[in-house]
């Protein structure tokens, strides 16, 4: 079963807390446990599904679903006007999948081993599609910048930026999401070879699809459940234990709402498929910045009190930024080795500090 189902009865103790009135900060540890063993959950099923159809489309469906926690958490952030902690999370998403992720397969999966192989031209293709999304989305910061308000600042909660800023993340919210429906006709179609290379065939695999779609149906209604009673408790907790929103949506939120990413990418990389656990990890970032920011985007002009502006704060742009750098370098060569991981976790960390400081 493995050791994120152990955390499921946490899963009804954060309901019957949130309907007592517990302590904030009891009621979001037992949420943000909760949604652990749900996400490890649509691992599992996608993992099912994933054996039967390859690295390239299998690491599709780990990223689509292995998404799904943090969009949910996110669009239930968005409803109750926390902004801030809505783009400190697609930031952590982006870093934590390149840094935390990446490292953690490649550390778990090179123990043991000389070193490691995946396609170098599949790796490269996600992380330049990642830079370019990256660029885009850093835009309306810049614009900010030098024409409105200036940056936010990490402590910020909720600002509003007006009609021009909004409207240029709007237009780019949706040249990404065209991007993104590009990218995958040329990863699924035109290209399927490039990231659909050969394995050998296992008998592990013991779910039938139906099941593992049920099993994805059921996962989602139950982070769907754990993300209303966090996000709930976000703000009451974060005064309470001493964290920003901030440090909370850039790191916890982050974590476990990628909860399924972390669990799979390192399982399948200590099977030596390195394919899929580069798929998994750099095309989550990628999906985040090409699909869920955006959608994040255009939703909050039906759901909040404000649309959601892309101007992230300097820590966030600094983080992308330097985060996407080194996992195009790292992966550059097509080779991994346990070292290399411990590298990108050290990195990772840093930023953790920095932004605990912050």
């Amino acid at each position: 079963m493995g050791w994120p189902y152990l955390l499921t009865p946490l899963i009804p103790v954060a309901v019957v807390m949130e309907i007592l009135g517990a302590p904030a900060t009891a009621v979001f540890a037992a949420s943000a446990l909760g949604i652990i063993p749900t996400a490890a959950l649509m691992g599992r099923a996608t993992e099912e599904l994933a054996a039967r159809s390859g690295p390239g489309i299998g690491g599709l469906l780990n990223v689509t679903f292995g998404n799904a926690p943090e969009l949910i958490i996110a669009l239930f952030a968005l409803g109750q006007g926390l902004q801030e902690v809505v783009k400190a999370s697609i930031v952590g998403s982006i870093i934590g999948n390149m840094l935390l992720v990446l490292g953690a397969a490649m550390l778990a999966g090179g123990i043991g081993r000389q070193k490691q192989s995946f396609s170098r031209t599949s790796a490269s293709i996600q992380t330049t599609m990642l830079m370019l999304a990256c660029g885009a989305l850093i835009m309306p910061a810049i614009f900010e910048l030098v024409e409105g308000k200036g940056l936010p600042a990490p402590g910020a909660e909720a600002l509003h930026y007006g009609g021009t800023v909004e409207h240029l993340s709007l237009a780019v919210a949706l040249v990404l999401i065209v991007t993104y429906v590009i990218g995958l006709f040329f990863s699924l179609k035109t290209h399927r070879d490039l990231f659909n290379p050969e394995y050998e065939e296992e008998d592990t695999w013991g779910w039938s699809t139906r099941k593992s779609v049920i099993a994805l149906a059921i996962a989602g209604v139950l982070v769907g459940v754990m993300s209303e009673v966090l996000v709930g408790s976000i703000t009451e907790a974060s005064e309470s234990i001493g964290l920003s929103e901030f440090f909370i949506g850039v790191i916890v939120v982050a974590i476990v709402g990628n909860a399924a990413e972390h669990w799979v990418a390192v399982l399948v990389a200590m099977k030596d498929k390195m394919d899929l656990a580069v798929n998994i990890a750099v095309g989550s970032s990628a999906q985040v910045a090409l699909f869920v920011a955006p959608v994040l985007v255009i939703a909050s002009f039906f759901i909040g009190p404000y649309p959601l502006a892309l101007v992230f704060n300097g820590f966030e742009l600094g983080a992308i930024l330097l985060a996407v750098l080194v996992g195009n370098h790292v992966t550059a060569d097509g080779e991994s080795t346990w070292f290399e991981g411990v590298q990108l976790l050290a990195v990772y960390f840093v930023f953790g500090l920095a932004f605990y400081f912050a």
